[in-house]
């Protein structure tokens, strides 16, 4: 038998971790039962022990910190991760499931902005869901509807190939450009995305958390696309190099000397920064190609489910 486990990221969800729990319990009787306790100062830990799950304590804050542990000492064949605050549907998750047994995919997620009720998300934030998922397909080249979802499920191969980097809410951000750049396959299922019980309070911060998704999305370009991004400083800088450096030579033909000597400054070090950019871009494109070719191999090490022992976990319900 295929192994299938249910990680559960939380701080401070004493309101509603035991729903959670049950309801997975209700949904795949034959998983086993993770909750990531990331120092909270409720009863979360206490409950989800009574409820029969694995706790796992994570004292350092982030939920980037909790998804690192949850890679490292969790093993299965297939993890389901699942934010919980109750907002996710426990009975969608054999519809997660099903495309990694299918093997149409290594990781799936549950987009949350098609079906939605109006009090899920605070003011502001579908807009900040819709900006974050138009950068990454205009950046990434992909068609994605939802970036920061918290309910994805995660084949083996996956899990013990992806380096977790970030701290905070940002890490899903960090999965889905990993997937992304290493040409990983991706399908999402649409889910009817809830509001929190009462008693729940988020942690997300609009400004703070929102500025480092932002910021994560162009450190990630940077790195996975140093060509894209270096050539285009690199690009502008000749450009502008050219404009002013064809008025300073203007300038010199027709009064045999040159008025504005910062113009033609600017121009020489436009066009020299600008070479640079584009060499820089060049050089850690290749660095990155010898990477990804390290990755492939590595990964191509983890073992993933047979075919013979995907048919058991059981059709979509």
């Amino acid at each position: 038998m295929p192994t299938i486990a249910v990680a559960i990221p939380c701080r401070n969800e004493a309101p509603t971790i035991r729903a959670v729990i049950e309801a997975f319990r209700r949904s795949l009787p034959e998983s086993s039962i993770h909750v990531l306790d990331n120092g909270s100062s409720d009863d979360t830990a206490a409950i989800a022990r009574q409820c029969g799950a694995m706790v796992h304590p994570v004292p350092s804050p982030g939920k980037g910190e909790t998804v690192r542990v949850m890679f490292r000492e969790i093993d299965a064949d297939v993890l389901i991760m699942v934010d919980g605050d109750l907002t996710y549907p426990p009975d969608r998750a054999r519809d997660l499931i099903a495309p990694l047994v299918d093997g149409r995919a290594e990781m799936v997620v549950a987009t949350r902005l098609l079906q939605h009720e109006v009090a899920s998300f605070r003011p502001g934030h579908r807009f900040g869901n819709k900006l974050v998922i138009r950068a990454i397909n205009a950046l990434f080249g992909a068609r994605l509807t939802d970036a920061l979802s918290g309910y994805r499920a995660f084949s083996r191969r996956f899990v013990k190939t992806m380096p977790v980097l970030s701290r905070g809410f940002e890490i899903e951000i960090e999965i889905t450009l990993h997937a992304l750049n290493h040409f990983i396959p991706i399908v999402e299922v649409p889910v009817a995305y809830g509001t929190r019980p009462q008693g729940s309070e988020s942690k997300l911060r609009t400004i703070r958390d929102g500025t480092r998704v932002l910021a994560t999305i162009l450190r990630l370009f940077k790195d996975y696309r140093p060509l894209q991004f270096f050539g285009l400083i690199g690009i502008v800088l000749v450009a502008a190099s050219a404009i002013v450096g064809v008025a300073v030579v203007r300038e010199f033909m027709e009064l045999g000397h040159v008025v504005g000597v910062a113009r033609a400054v600017l121009a020489v070090s436009a066009g020299l920064v600008g070479v640079v950019a584009l060499a820089t871009g060049l050089i850690l494109e290749t660095m990155n190609r010898r990477a990804r070719e390290f990755y492939v191999l590595l990964a191509d090490q983890i073992i993933a489910p047979s075919s013979s022992r995907r048919d058991s976990i059981g059709p979509p319900t």
